[in-house]
């Protein structure tokens, strides 16, 4: 038979089951595997998998016994789909809290992991929270260190600061709404950060909840293969139960809040659907399964061991995601997940950490989570809590243990443990010792996020988490009773929060504060009144504009000094050009012969640049994609130095810059904006007046998705008029796309603007 033929052979019913080897699929594989997950990809996780194996040679027993039973988790999605309202439960089913609360504080106790009363009144997490709790699975316990993270664009650092310390994830997908556009964030910074997840559809007892189209929208938007593990007994309101599809089992919730689990046959309706999505499970696990893959093409039925084991595999190898559902309000399909993270996620011996040896012109490390070895943690959390400053740590290798000394590999400071806690929200409880693998927090350490401490005896240092650029920035000023909380405030929120930057203004004497949204910056103002009493007056969000060029420019530039003494003189030429390629940013480079600069006047010249690209010669903005060359000068023997040649190389930058034909750029985001059906066309029109360029469309049962690229500084008081256009029905998310150029009317404009603010100096 052909290989066309085979892919052609229609699905047989034989004693309820689809028979293995009637499969519509038998070469599919091939293409989806080169479709979803890249060579570069798939091979760059073996070698992962053969280091792996050489560190867990180095452990002992003991060490992989503890490592067995340990899971270092995230809680990620979209704002709104419920994660909060699912660790909640979490923490019940595996007694970590003995009540279950809502969020927004609805029984005026809130969710216990959103500990801030702005999170509790706002119903949305703000910030990272850590706990632990225990999970009993045939009869063993299992620990698990888990974080909820904020669902909303404008707080995406603490996502990435802890998915940058966490071996696996689960995302909670939204039933009704599918995959979002945080959805689509959190997936790009899983993939950063090689963290493997499980997937939760959640919200299946709402009206218009489709698990499958969800789960095509993993397959289609996020381009990984997902598969479900269980279907969804009933639907909506009528939503019962789940059916375990590897073991061909009914699991219902009993009690009053679903913390019986009852298991049954399945249901005589569903046994079609629960055969057709099992086959298509094994088809997709054979499509990025070696040992599936095998079995497979020799027409041999796994068994459910085998498949576990292949779902375990291709899990730990980020090349598929497998699919549990439920309703965490409803107190449906929780624990299953928690089964799910101890079979399918991977402990921190089955994780590759690596770290640089300063020591030893950065080679790489990788370190083994074995508590004989020298100890290694990052700090990517710091918080201010009423002990002081409190500093959340990974330990990477070795132990901490209280009373220890360890050392600030970045800052050589050697500091005293003196109190060691495990996180559970806002609450502490003090421990003597914590092995590798372990999150943990501590006192009085004086550091910054993304930190590395050791024990002393060797130098490693991790790298840090990605931090992206602000986009909006806004004056702020205190009452002047206030000034010293306000300073207070301020440092620490910027030593909290990398993407929460301040500056002075020298020219406007203000105080400007930037971040990733309206609504980033208008959380760190209210905690400024609420924990500083401090009130602030603030200016209108103003946006983060950028200036570049367009064409290269040759510059010959002598700067000349005399004041009676020795002078100033330095020349430089060279050319200023536009950068191609966009992930490098600014560059300064040298091509100097015959040593016409000395080394000691070209180190000036690349500190010249790095300052003048922070206030650009049009508007004052941040220089972006620009390549300066040196390739000439000249020095004179009495009068030159480092100044003479910092300031040639600023003015020669400036007077290039303004030749090259510049352009202000500004930042274009990704719109989201989700309504009920009805106010589509209102929606449409407000995004038509802000000449926003629709993307795409996506109807569901009784609202509808938009997604859209508008500039910036058309989105301020969108907000305000989305309500009204939705009758405060409608939602909307921003996330930074790019620069690009602004509309020549829009650059004259800016530019007049500035140069009048200057003219009044």
């Amino acid at each position: 038979m052909s290989v066309q033929k085979m892919m052609r052979v229609p699905r047989k019913m034989v004693g309820g089951r689809i028979p293995f080897f009637t499969c519509s699929k038998v070469f599919s594989g091939f293409s989806r595997r080169s479709f979803h997950e890249s060579p570069l990809a798939r091979s760059t996780y073996e070698e992962e998998k053969v280091l792996v194996d050489e560190i867990k040679q180095k452990l002992t027993p003991d060490d992989i016994e503890r490592c067995n039973k340990l899971r270092n988790i995230g809680i990620s999605a979209h704002i709104d789909s419920g994660k909060t309202t699912f660790t909640e439960r979490v923490l019940y089913y595996t007694k970590r809290i003995k009540a279950i609360h809502e969020v927004r504080g609805r029984d005026n106790v809130g969710a216990k992991m959103d500990s801030m009363d702005l999170e509790r009144e706002k119903g949305i997490t703000i910030q990272s929270a850590a706990t632990y709790c225990s999970w009993d699975k045939e009869g063993k316990n299992y620990h698990f260190n888990l974080i909820d993270t904020p669902g909303h664009i404008d707080f995406t650092i603490e996502v990435e600061r802890a998915l940058r310390v966490l071996d696996g994830a689960v995302l909670v997908v939204c039933a009704v709404s599918g995959v979002q556009s945080q959805t689509v964030t959190v997936d790009r910074q899983m993939r950063r950060y090689n963290v493997p997840r499980v997937t939760f559809i959640n919200k299946m007892d709402r009206m218009g909840s489709d698990p499958f189209r969800a789960i095509e929208q993993l397959n289609s938007k996020l381009k990984i293969p997902a598969a479900a593990v269980q279907i969804p007994i009933g639907s909506e309101s009528s939503l019962s139960g789940v059916v375990d599809l590897i073991n061909r089992v009914a699991i219902y919730n009993k009690g009053d809040n679903g913390e019986i689990i009852e298991k049954g046959p399945v249901p005589e309706n569903l046994k079609p659907l629960m055969e057709e999505k099992r086959q298509l499970l094994i088809e997709t696990l054979a499509d990025v399964d070696d040992e599936m893959a095998e079995m497979f093409l020799e027409e041999k039925e796994p068994t459910t061991q085998q498949i576990k084991d292949a779902i375990r595999r291709s899990t730990i190898a980020r090349s598929f995601t497998p699919v549990l559902m439920g309703s965490a309000l409803a107190n449906t399909g929780i624990q299953p997940v928690l089964d799910a993270i101890v079979d399918y996620l991977p402990n921190p011996s089955e994780v590759l950490n690596t770290a640089l040896d300063v020591s030893n012109n950065e080679a790489k490390v990788n370190l083994v989570p074995a508590v004989q070895q020298p100890f290694v943690g990052l700090a990517f959390k710091l918080e201010e809590g009423k002990y002081g400053q409190l500093t959340y740590v990974r330990v990477y290798q070795g132990r901490l243990r209280k009373g220890n000394y360890i050392t600030n590999v970045k800052t050589g400071k050697k500091v005293k443990v003196a109190r060691l806690v495990r996180m559970h929200s806002s609450e502490m409880e003090d421990v003597d010792e914590v092995g590798s693998g372990e999150i943990c927090a501590t006192f009085g350490i004086d550091c910054a996020s993304g930190d590395t401490f050791t024990d002393g005896s060797v130098q490693y240092s991790m790298s840090s988490m990605y931090v992206p650029d602000a986009v909006v920035s806004l004056s702020i000023t205190p009452n002047s009773k206030d000034a010293s909380n306000f300073s207070k405030a301020l440092n620490r929120f910027q030593k909290e929060d990398p993407t929460f930057r301040v500056k002075f203004d020298p020219e406007s004497k203000e105080t400007i504060i930037s971040g990733m949204g309206e609504l980033h910056l208008e959380i760190y103002v209210e905690r400024m009144r609420r924990e500083y009493n401090v009130d602030c007056v603030t200016g209108k969000p103003q946006v983060s504009y950028r200036e570049s060029i367009t064409i290269p420019a040759d510059f010959d530039y002598t700067h000349k000094k005399q004041s009676g003494g020795a002078g100033q003189y330095g020349r430089v030429i060279g050319t200023l050009s536009p950068v191609d390629d966009i992930t490098k940013g600014n560059i300064f480079e040298t091509a100097i012969v015959g040593g016409r600069i000395p080394d000691k006047y070209l180190a000036a010249c690349g500190k010249g640049f790095e300052e003048v690209c922070e206030k650009g010669p049009l508007i004052g903005h941040r220089v972006l994609d620009v390549k300066m060359l040196i390739n000439d000068g000249a020095i004179h023997a009495v009068d030159s130095n480092e100044l003479s040649f910092k300031t040639a190389t600023m003015s020669a930058f400036r007077d290039a810059f303004l030749r090259a034909q510049p352009v202000i750029m500004e930042p274009i985001m990704n719109v989201s904006v989700t309504s009920p059906n009805e106010f589509q066309g209102n929606v449409i029109g407000l995004l038509n007046k802000l000449q926003a360029v629709i993307q795409d469309t996506e109807n569901g049962h009784d609202e509808f998705t938009l997604k859209a690229e508008c500039a910036l500084s058309t989105m301020f008081g969108f907000a305000t008029s989305l309500r009204a256009s939705t009758q405060g029905k409608g939602e909307f998310s921003l996330e930074f796309s790019h620069y690009a150029p602004t509309a020549p009317h829009v650059q004259k404009e800016l530019i007049s603007e500035f140069q009048k603010k200057q003219a009044k100096k």
